[in-house]
């Protein structure tokens, strides 16, 4: 599972919880809402990074039968922001992740970028 590197480790987490609180471990997607689609990725996206461009696809439907569907949906997303303007590929991909982050943690197991500023179209 992706962990931000400022999430706290379930073992952290669970030192924190009250004695007798639910473990939202133990049963990831149904304590933590629905399973994100294409429209939700795309708005996120849209809100965070305001990109000139932006194609969202889910790619679930290839991963059928294997072990991560089960975890989570598969997409696709290629964009062109302003804000990645002198970024390394690196720091458009942690764009990418932080404008995501809440729904990294409620059901993407995976994600594919392709992330352009507009002077590399």
């Amino acid at each position: 599972m992706w962990r931000h590197p400022l999430q706290p480790t379930p073992t952290a987490r669970a030192a924190e919880r009250m004695p007798g609180a639910p473990n939202p471990e133990m049963n990831r997607t149904e304590n933590s809402g629905p399973r994100p689609t294409a429209a939700m990725v795309e708005a996120a996206l849209r809100e965070a990074l305001a990109p000139l461009e932006l194609q969202v696809t889910d790619d679930s439907h290839l991963h059928a039968g294997h072990a991560g569907a089960r975890e989570g949906s598969h997409f696709s997303v290629s964009l062109c922001s302003e804000r990645f303007r002198g970024l390394t590929r690196v720091g458009r991909h942690r764009l990418v992740y932080d404008a995501l982050a809440l729904w990294m943690h409620r059901g993407i197991h995976a994600l594919a970028i392709q992330a352009h500023s507009p002077d590399e179209r």
